[in-house]
């Protein structure tokens, strides 16, 4: 069994984008500039945030961090994104979610400038994505994507069973992996809550993308030996004896399901550090973009 090392890997990766910036500054040429946009004060989005910031430092690029209340209404938080849009000087920005009540994040997520939407949450985004055109891929598939890839893991001709269809993950997982070239070619069923059967399915799968967000939910019976298992889930379930007060879990029984997969994501430390570093990625590629469309 060979554990994905998502920490390691999220590193490389980003050792390789600060190499491109240092030549960029070499050069003189613009320095990639993210922003994120906050709205309240929720604790794991300000950690997730903060950590976001820390990572363009650590690449060499320009970060701004936009800070609004809880009380942000709708029309204040689109003001806002309409200027970042027309900010020439800023190549990528995400607005973080969960966002509160009175805001409908559709239309928030709609409003984002595509050629600026490095989270690849914008409809155009997903569409080019859907039909193999260059687009930004969200950034928690796009690390799977890297880590299937730097693993040189198999993929082409295998059966991949998705669990979940979220936007974010499972349903952009679940087109990706059917997609020509590699990784991908795989044969994909994608499921979810209403699923008869499931554990029949992932006992046939090659590989298996989870995320459900219900701790331990895939167990060691529900696969089959030497199964690829990429676990994206994330919670944090109450524990007295942690320093914090709770621990974080994964969708995966990790010590039980480790002893039959073949390759596995722990978490922590598997898919959440590569979800940061395929931000920077896409932030790098939007600046080349800008680039290329101003000479």
């Amino acid at each position: 069994m060979t554990i994905l090392d998502g920490k390691k890997v999220s590193n490389d990766i980003k050792d390789e984008i600060a190499l491109e910036v240092e030549k960029l500054k070499k050069q003189g040429g613009k320095i990639p500039h993210l922003a994120a946009i906050i709205v309240g004060s929720d604790g794991a989005s300000l950690t997730y945030v903060n950590s976001k910031v820390k990572a363009c430092k650590r690449v060499g690029f320009e970060s701004t961090l936009v800070r609004m209340s809880g009380t942000t209404s709708e029309i204040e938080l689109l003001d806002k994104i309409e200027e970042l849009n027309q900010n020439d000087d800023i190549d990528g920005f995400i607005v973080q979610l969960p966002l509160p009540p009175q805001i409908d994040t559709q239309k928030i997520l709609m409003a984002i400038n595509p050629d600026k939407d490095v989270d690849g949450f914008h409809p155009e985004n997903f569409g080019k994505m859907s039909l193999d055109m260059s687009s930004f891929i969200p950034a928690t598939p796009f690390g799977i994507l890297e880590l299937l890839e730097r693993y040189d893991i198999p993929t082409e001709g295998k059966h991949t069973v998705v669990i979940g269809r979220s936007h974010i993950v499972g349903r952009p997982m679940s087109i990706l992996m059917g997609r020509q070239g590699f990784p991908g070619n795989s044969t994909v069923t994608l499921t979810h809550k209403y699923t008869k059967n499931i554990n029949q399915i992932t006992s046939q799968a090659d590989i298996i993308i989870v995320a459900v967000g219900i701790p331990h939910f895939l167990k060691a019976e529900m696969i089959k030996d030497d199964a690829v298992i990429i676990d994206v889930g994330i919670s944090r379930v109450p524990d007295d004896n942690a320093p914090k007060g709770y621990v974080i879990k994964g969708d995966a029984d990790f010590n039980n399901v480790s002893q039959k997969a073949s390759y596995i994501t722990p978490v922590p430390g598997g898919v959440g550090p590569m979800t940061i570093a395929m931000l920077l990625k896409n932030t790098l590629l939007a600046r080349e973009r800008h680039q290329a469309k101003r000479a």
